[in-house]
């Protein structure tokens, strides 16, 4: 999480307009293309209802999921272990790494490892780790966190990915997409032979069969599972789900949501490390599955429902808030609808406590969540629990007492409602602080000229 304040981070991003744009606009064409994607409303109602019992299910189940996923993936040769958090999921890696005297790992793009800092611990071990999707990669050579949950760069123009590769890779500058995913593949195919561990996520698990899904457009993904020796997958544990025939359905909910295809252009079916007779893929599958404070939500019945999230990001795309600030001003991983709940969740107490109320609750999150979680009622829920955790501050207290005063009387209400005409007229709506933040950004509602009550008053003494 980042030192600044959420309200320090966001005033930043609303200063720069190239961002506000580079933002409305990409997520306007993801937004636009999830509607022709779901053109038939019978089907995609009907699928939103399938996923959301789909993925409750296997909430409901998720003990006995994640032991028979477990059993599954050690039978086909496998290895599965329990990270009850970042730490712990990273010292395994680390060790796997040490054990394998790795010096280059490819990565292929991965929320849960961006959750966990997997890259910064690797690397003060001196072992170089490569980004190899393309947003990851650029956002890499930048030093910086994604700022979508599917389109890592989608704060970056052209000319600033010319120019970031041209410093860090040496290639000449150029603002065509081809030229610059030429010179990223270029710089890749090395290390793809060099490296002898690929560390993907994952978005489904299968408990069926013990098998990890991973679906993705650049075919990076791919070449890490099969090219290095080792293949280790850092999956959060709310992925599984009961069984394959449940996964035609999720990959529709996901794909759809959020990029607008039909079906993405690579999706990989791993169960296990390579057995004999196969051309391909890693001589040895280590499985990482992630708490982090997963089980802590799934505990709180009332915030479970967060826990079927797919991540197809689909709720940033509609949210007006995010289109303004991207996705670096929520400070942390994920950010949007989804990142303004689960930020504070999985980390401590004091983590995000702002984020819950960067929202304006239209519910256009809710309407185009694929597995259907009421996004608005569980910022209202954590809005709630951290207001009553935290004592109200002076002017709080004073604000409260005062507008008790002034309603707990019909005279006193009445004279209230004069003096605030009376200021706004003064003001002109733009109120002193400490009430100036609002007004910083909208105009004060205008009182009417004539209250109801005044009106009702005279119109009662005419007809009397």
């Amino acid at each position: 999480m980042s030192p600044e304040g959420f309200k320090t981070r966001s005033a930043q991003a609303l200063r720069d307009k190239h961002l506000g744009q580079a933002i409305n606009n990409a997520t306007q064409r993801f937004a636009e293309a999830r509607v022709h994607a779901f053109s038939d409303e019978d089907e995609l109602n009907a699928l939103r209802e399938q996923g959301r019992q789909i993925k409750d299910a296997a909430l409901h189940n998720l003990p006995l999921l994640l032991h028979r996923l477990e059993q599954q993936v050690t039978a086909r040769g496998g290895r599965v272990f329990h990270a009850a958090d970042a730490q712990a999921a990273n010292d395994y890696i680390l060790g796997v790494a040490r054990r394998k005297y790795a010096r280059i790992i490819t990565k292929s793009k991965s929320m849960t490892t961006e959750e966990i800092d997997l890259a910064r611990i690797l690397e003060e071990d001196e072992i170089e780790v490569v980004e190899t999707d393309l947003g990851e990669r650029i956002i890499q050579l930048a030093r910086e966190k994604p700022a979508h949950i599917i389109i890592p760069a989608i704060h970056k123009t052209r000319k600033q990915v010319s120019e970031l590769f041209h410093r860090k890779l040496g290639v000449p500058k150029s603002e065509s997409i081809d030229e610059l995913t030429k010179a990223a593949r270029a710089t890749l195919r090395k290390k793809f032979l060099q490296a002898n561990i690929g560390i993907t996520g994952g978005n489904f698990l299968v408990a069926e069969t013990g098998t990890l899904v991973i679906v993705e457009n650049e075919g990076n993904a791919r070449l890490t599972t099969a090219l290095p020796k080792t293949h280790i997958a850092v999956v959060g544990i709310e992925k599984v789900i009961e069984k394959m025939s449940d996964l035609p359905t999720m990959l529709k909910l996901l794909t759809r949501s959020a990029t607008g295809q039909r079906i993405s252009s690579y999706i990989s079916l791993i169960t296990g490390p390579r057995r004999a007779g196969e051309p391909d893929g890693a001589e040895e599958f280590h499985l990482v599955l992630l708490d982090n404070g997963r089980r802590r939500i799934h505990r709180d019945a009332k915030l479970r429902e967060v826990l079927r999230c797919i991540r197809c990001g689909a709720c940033l795309n509609v949210c007006p808030v995010y289109k303004l600030i991207g996705g670096h001003a929520y400070g942390g991983v994920y950010p949007g609808p989804i990142g303004s709940i689960v930020t504070p969740l999985l980390g401590n107490e004091n983590t995000g406590t702002e984020l819950p109320s960067a929202s304006s609750l239209c519910g256009a999150c809710k309407d185009v969540c694929p597995v259907k979680i009421d996004l608005p009622r569980l910022l209202l829920l954590l809005r709630a629990r951290l207001a009553n955790r935290a004592p109200a501050g002076l002017f709080e207290q004073i604000a409260f007492k005062a507008w008790a005063l002034a309603m707990g009387s019909p005279r006193r209400f009445a004279l209230a409602r004069k003096v605030a005409r009376k200021f706004y007229r003064l003001t002109s709506g733009r109120v002193p602080y400490p009430l100036s933040g609002w007004t910083e950004s909208r105009t004060f509602p205008e009182p009417a000229e004539q209250s109801f009550r005044e009106w009702w008053e005279t119109e009662h003494e005419r007809r009397h």
